[in-house]
This record gives C-alpha cells, sequence and structure tokens, in this order.
C-alpha cells in the first residue's frame, strides 16, 4: 500500500474514533468520485487547479453517477449501509476529510453547497429501469393467474 494510500486510511480511522457515524468505505468512495469527476472534467480545466476545483453540487453530481454506475438499482441500499442518506452527508464527509488535510477547500466552499442536492436516494434511482413492473397481484403476495397457488 502507497504511503499516502495509507496516509488517508488512517486519517479516516481517526475521523471515525472521533465520528463513527458513516463506514470507512463511504470516505473511500467520496475520493473515487472526486477522482472520476475531475477526470471527466474538459482537458483545458483539468489543467489550471484553479478551474479544476469542484464545487459541492459537481462532486454530488459526481458521487451519484459513480454510484449508479458501480451499485446501479442497489446503490440506495449500498448508501444506507454506509449512513450515508443525504446530499448534506457527503458534504460532512468532505469537511471531515478537508479538516483532517485529505481534500482541500476554498473559503467560499461551505457545507451548504450539497444541501441544494435535492433528494439523494431519489437522484440514486432516476431513471434507472427496474425492468417490467410486477402484476398486482404478485405486488400483494398473492399467486399471479396460472401459478401454482
Amino acid at each position: 500500500m502507497a504511503s499516502a494510500e495509507a496516509g488517508f486510511w488512517e486519517a479516516v480511522d481517526d475521523i471515525r474514533s472521533r465520528d463513527g457515524r458513516y463506514r470507512r468505505e463511504a470516505y473511500g468512495f467520496v475520493m473515487a468520485a472526486l477522482g472520476a469527476t475531475v477526470q471527466a472534467l474538459p482537458l483545458e480545466r483539468r489543467r489550471d487547479p484553479a478551474t479544476r476545483h469542484l464545487s459541492g453540487q459537481e462532486l454530488l453530481q459526481g458521487v451519484i453517477r459513480l454510484a449508479r454506475q458501480e451499485f446501479g438499482h442497489f446503490a440506495p441500499v449500498v448508501f444506507r449501509e454506509w449512513g450515508v442518506a443525504s446530499g448534506e452527508d457527503v458534504g460532512r464527509i468532505v469537511f471531515q476529510l478537508v479538516e483532517s488535510h485529505q481534500l482541500s477547500a476554498r473559503s467560499e466552499d461551505s457545507i451548504e453547497d450539497f444541501r441544494r442536492g435535492g433528494e439523494l436516494f431519489a437522484a440514486l434511482t432516476a431513471d434507472l429501469d427496474f425492468g417490467p413492473a410486477l402484476p398486482t397481484e404478485a405486488r400483494k403476495g398473492r399467486p399471479c393467474r396460472g401459478e401454482a397457488g
């Protein structure tokens, strides 16, 4: 394990020793989403540290995009398991990492940037194809026509 990566996980463990509301994996996922979101930026923006900085909303959209890609329909289940229920939770993770010197923030950055993201679980599942709907009888736990009862 590289030294920087080891330092990151040590910082996460330190954060969690003081505030254990989020699972360890959530911190790693936020960092992975940050990296993926920055890599998706246009090249000219990526080259300039001043314009490469992401807003809270940009990072939140990147978290949602990566979660949908990695976990599909199970994204809300995974996030619930990690203790992440809102954009504000993502923001708290980010600012905990900032306080631990794992990320940097600008003076204008705030947790408010993550609160404006709408309902996280709705965004995680929006427009996902869940396949054909179950017949009404199956949703109520009754056998459908043609099924053995």
